[in-house]
C-alpha cells in the first residue's frame, strides 16, 4: 500500500525558510512525478512544485526563485525548501506522487504551513 507522509511544517515569519519533506513508501518510485501541491480554505488545491523522473522540475510561478523541490530516489523521498516565505504562501502542503503509465495518483495527508507577517 503506497504511502506518503508529510513533514516539516509549522509557523514562521514572513521571510522565514521552511523545509518540508515527504516520505514514500510500498512501492518503487522510480517511475513516479513526485510533486507539492497546497490548499487554503474555500479555494481549490494548487499545484507548487513537481519533479519528473529524470530530475527536471516544474514550478507554480508564484514560487519560482524562492522553493526548490528536490528528490532522493534511494531514500525514497522528495523535499521541498521554501525561502522568502510570505503570507500568501500559508496552506496545506501535501505530497503527490504520479503514476502515469499505471494510471494511480496517491496523496499525503497534508502539512500545515502558516506565515506570520
Amino acid at each position: 500500500q503506497v504511502q506518503l507522509v508529510e513533514s516539516g511544517g509549522g509557523l514562521v515569519q514572513a521571510g522565514g525558510s521552511l523545509r518540508l519533506s515527504c516520505a514514500a513508501s510500498g512501492s518503487t518510485f522510480r517511475s513516479a512525478v513526485m510533486g507539492w501541491y497546497r490548499q487554503v480554505p474555500g479555494k481549490q488545491r494548487e499545484l507548487v512544485a513537481f519533479i519528473e523522473t529524470d530530475g527536471s522540475t516544474i514550478y507554480a510561478d508564484s514560487v519560482k526563485g524562492r522553493f526548490t523541490v528536490s528528490r532522493d530516489r534511494a531514500a525514497n523521498t522528495v523535499s521541498l525548501q521554501m525561502n522568502s516565505l510570505n503570507v500568501e504562501d500559508t496552506a496545506v502542503y501535501y505530497c503527490n506522487a504520479n503514476f502515469p503509465f499505471l494510471g494511480k495518483l496517491y496523496w499525503g495527508q497534508g502539512t500545515q504551513v502558516t506565515v506570520s507577517s
